[in-house]
């Protein structure tokens, strides 16, 4: 019996598939999974190959909607997922640098320009190390309750402005 993506999916290679274009009417690009038939057979009956899809619509999106090897389902976005969008007419979507429990990537918005922070990106990177916490049980210096919590989530964070 033919395995339930053929098809739908392009095999490139042993460990790349395409998600057409043509799949789904208003993606932008194609999407690429990188995964062995094995892992395929997962990804499929997880239907994370959709959300592939689904990112293939983002504005200005460029190449290709890429899923890597450890991708798993994730909210619109999938965990594992990368995709670049144009300046001019893109998006950057917190959901694709993640908001994953513990994966220790997050989208901070600042004003600062490049030139400012380019000469102390050691530095910020140092301090961001230092004060967020990442990994599996960690702990962060900041405690808030949860009314604190929810705060934050209806009104947001603080900009900073400044560099120390």
């Amino acid at each position: 019996m033919p395995a339930p993506w053929q098809g739908i999916l392009k095999k490139i290679d042993d460990y790349r598939w395409e998600i057409p274009e043509s799949y789904k009417q208003g993606m932008s690009v194609p999407g690429l999974i990188f995964a062995s038939e094995t892992m395929l057979g997962h990804i499929w009956e997880e239907q994370v190959f959709q959300q592939v899809a689904n990112v293939a619509f983002l504005p200005g999106i460029v190449g290709r909607s890429l899923a890597m090897p450890d991708i798993h389902w994730g909210y619109g976005f999938p965990i594992g997922g990368v995709a670049a969008t144009r300046v001019r007419d893109g998006v950057v979507s917190p959901g694709g640098v993640g908001f994953d429990i513990n994966c220790g990537v997050r989208l901070l918005r600042t004003n600062l320009t490049e030139g400012e922070v380019r000469p102390k990106i050691e530095q910020l990177i140092a301090e961001l190390f230092v004060n967020i916490p990442s990994g599996v049980g960690s702990k962060g210096k900041i405690r808030v309750t949860e009314k604190e919590l929810d705060e934050v989530l209806i009104k947001g964070t603080i900009t900073i402005t400044e560099m120390p």
